[in-house]
């Protein structure tokens, strides 16, 4: 999908670990796109979330055995610079404006280094206290962006 001018929707989740929510539709009612941040382990679930009829980008993750997955995506929504990868790096990225993780089960809104961290946490296998959940990503048609987490218990 091309650089837009008007508001998107992405519905964001990461470490499915071969399991994904019984409501997965109704969750993504309302969205434009799917970003899944790795560990999705079992291949066909690509082929359920495709089944929602969305466009849907994967990355892979480090449970991940399709070696088509990319380990990187990088994207443009509404001039905003978006990095999709499963292990976060220690460093912010020069020429992004939001990098997009999973892999730490943890979910995450921080700014390093002028860069904008975001994880949407795990869907199956939680960490550190932190409830299953997954987000979803509001960018508007100025590049303002909004990043609400759902608890999924």
């Amino acid at each position: 999908m091309p650089t837009t001018s008007q508001s998107l929707r992405i519905f964001v989740l990461a470490d499915t670990h071969n399991r994904l929510p019984p409501n997965l539709e109704t969750l993504a009612q309302g969205a434009d796109e799917i970003w899944h941040l790795g560990d999705v382990c079992a291949p066909p679930l690509r082929l359920q979330i495709e089944s929602i009829g969305l466009p849907v980008t994967i990355v892979r993750g480090n449970c991940d055995s399709n070696f088509e997955w990319p380990l990187v995506v990088d994207l443009k929504r509404n001039g905003v610079r978006f990095r999709l990868v499963h292990i976060p790096p220690s460093r912010a990225p020069e020429g992004i404006d939001v990098l997009l993780h999973g892999h730490t089960h943890v979910p995450r809104n921080e700014r390093k280094d002028g860069v904008l961290f975001l994880n949407p946490g795990c869907v199956t296998r939680p960490n550190r206290g932190a409830p299953p959940s997954m987000a979803t990503l509001e960018i508007a048609a100025d590049g303002n962006l909004a990043w609400t987490l759902t608890r999924l218990r």
